[in-house]
């Protein structure tokens, strides 16, 4: 482990950049939050005038697509800023996401099982808060880490429990194992994971998934499914709607699921804060008395939209709701191709793994069971005799910004890399600066 800087004549001058970091009131900058490395980042960006080569944050590096901004704006024009929305969302909306489903998931959703969420997230919060009012004995969510690391401080803010294990030694024939090792214990309400995964990106395959579907059914556990990166595994051409193949989910073997789809990152559109909660129809029109207790409600559809999501912010923006209806239908019917928009992220991941292995890091996630990791919206390294913590800190002294793994839940040590705010401009600069770092610390 490395404790002591090996070079002070750092890319940022060293002296403001450990001031800011005394300063910052974070007890362990390298393991502070995604917000709070944002927050320091922009401090010593603007103290310094030394730009950053930003990877802390998922947000879309690309233009939003003309054909939702077109959506946004004629319902504006129609007037709906001076209406409240239907709390159960619009019916385009609802329509197209029943379709967009069924396109590019081949699964059969009802339109009413579809809701608009202000961002993927709070469709997150909510199912955590609906789900932890279900059973006495199953107070316990788990998580298959490593994972976003908003959705456990939600379930923290909730004051609710969670377990978690990282999933990447427990992949393929193991997985079973694993989860029943949890599952048969009888506390725990629903099963969390991304597919593809942030931060490792690897994609559970249709054996892995049908797993987890059978042991849903056996304990009767609600799978949350969060697709916040729909269709982006470029290794198979998902972008064809009605054909295979199709985004891998759990939705095809069981009625226990939830699926949180984000418009964020596969349409460009995180600004809006719009996205889908999507319940399976067996789900929606569970009766459960201790909703009934809790709520006043026992059906958990009615419960989920008109007493949480009602009470979190009486709606979804109205416009947005038009926006994000005229992509898919534009996806749906085969005129808006989504998936090669952002194909530009897989092949951006392909130049910065490079730049980072030729300074003497090493790739942490780099296998998906016996293929290769795909190349996508994230990948992860580490640094030899680094944690992820010090090595998130010491690259502040560079210009680089990022989150340590295990606030993702991982068993490893070193960071994440998000690439979608790195532009083609910038790589020369990083290149530079890694090749210092690894100078100073080899």
């Amino acid at each position: 482990m490395i404790t002591e800087f090996k070079n002070q004549n750092t890319p940022v001058d060293f002296g403001l950049v450990k001031e800011k970091i005394k300063n910052s009131g974070v007890p362990s900058i390298g393991n502070g939050t995604i917000r709070e490395i944002v927050k320091i980042a922009n401090e010593i960006q603007q103290a310094s005038g030394e730009k950053f080569v930003r990877m802390e944050m998922g947000v879309p590096g690309l233009a939003p697509p003309e054909v939702g901004i077109h959506g946004e704006i004629e319902a504006l024009k129609n007037g709906v800023a001076a209406k409240y929305p239907m709390l159960e969302g619009i019916l385009p909306l609802k329509k197209e996401a029943s379709r967009f489903i069924k396109m590019f998931m081949d699964v059969d959703v009802p339109r009413e099982c579809c809701i608009p969420t202000v961002g993927s997230m709070q469709g997150g919060y909510a199912s955590f808060m609906i789900l932890g009012n279900m059973d006495t004995v199953k107070n316990t969510i788990l998580f298959m880490d490593p994972g976003f690391p908003v959705q456990k401080q939600q379930l923290n803010v909730l004051g609710r429990k969670y377990e978690a294990f990282d999933v990447y030694n427990h992949r393929g024939d193991k997985l079973e194992q694993k989860l029943e090792s949890y599952l048969s214990k009888g506390n725990i309400s629903a099963i969390v994971y991304s597919n593809p995964n942030n931060p490792s990106w690897i994609c559970l395959n249709e054996d892995e998934l049908q797993t987890i579907a059978k042991l849903a059914d056996k304990y009767d556990v609600i799978v949350i499914e969060d697709l916040a990166y729909f269709a982006m595994d470029f290794r198979k051409d998902l972008s064809m709607p009605g054909r295979p193949p199709f985004q891998p989910t759990v939705a095809k073997y069981t009625n226990n699921y939830i699926l949180l789809i984000s418009s964020s990152k596969a349409f460009s559109y995180a600004g809006q804060r719009v996205g889908l909660l999507v319940i399976s129809p067996d789900l929606y029109h569970r009766q459960n008395f201790h909703l009934k207790e809790r709520f006043g409600s026992d059906k958990f559809g009615y419960t989920l939209i008109y007493k949480i999501l009602y009470s979190f912010s009486s709606g979804t923006s109205h416009s947005a709701q038009y926006g994000l209806a005229a992509m898919l239908k534009a996806a749906n019917d085969g005129d808006f191709n989504f998936v090669e928009s952002v194909r530009v992220y897989g092949e951006r991941a392909v130049a910065i793994k490079t730049l980072f292995k030729k300074a003497g890091f090493d790739i942490v996630y780099s296998m998906d069971l016996e293929e290769v990791l795909g190349d996508g919206f994230y990948f992860t390294v580490s640094f030899p005799g680094m944690t992820g913590a010090e090595l998130v800190e010491r690259l502040l002294y560079y210009g680089i910004s990022a989150i340590a793994l295990s606030g993702t839940g991982s068993d490893h040590e070193g960071m994440r890399v998000c690439m979608s705010q790195i532009g083609e401009d910038e790589l020369g600069i990083l290149a530079e600066r890694l090749e210092q770092f690894g100078r100073d610390y080899q």
